[in-house]
C-alpha cells in the first residue's frame, strides 16, 4: 500500500515542478514553497483512494473466480455422473 501512495506523492510534486517549469517561474521560490505539501497531499490522497479502489475490485474478482471454478466443479460433476449412466 506504501509504495502507491508514496508513487502518487511523488507524481503530485513532479506536476508542481512541471507546473513551474511551464511557467518558466523558479522552483524553490520562498513565497511558493507551501505548494509542494498540498500538491504531494493531493498526491498521496489519490494513492490512497486508489488503492482502496483497488483492494475492492480485487475482493470482488476473488468472489466471482471462486464462484466461477466452484460451478465449474459442479457441472463437470454432473457431468461425470451422467456418463456413468
Amino acid at each position: 500500500m506504501v509504495h502507491k501512495v508514496l508513487f502518487w506523492t511523488g507524481f503530485g510534486l513532479a506536476v508542481r515542478v512541471w507546473q513551474l517549469g511551464l511557467e518558466m517561474r523558479p522552483f524553490f521560490n520562498k513565497g511558493s514553497l507551501w505548494a509542494y505539501p498540498v500538491f504531494g497531499g493531493v498526491g498521496a490522497s489519490f494513492g490512497y483512494w486508489i488503492q482502496g479502489v483497488d483492494e475492492r475490485q480485487q475482493k470482488i474478482l476473488g468472489a466471482r473466480r471462486a464462484s466461477l471454478l466452484e460451478k465449474r466443479a459442479r457441472r463437470a460433476e454432473r457431468e461425470a455422473a451422467e456418463a456413468e449412466e
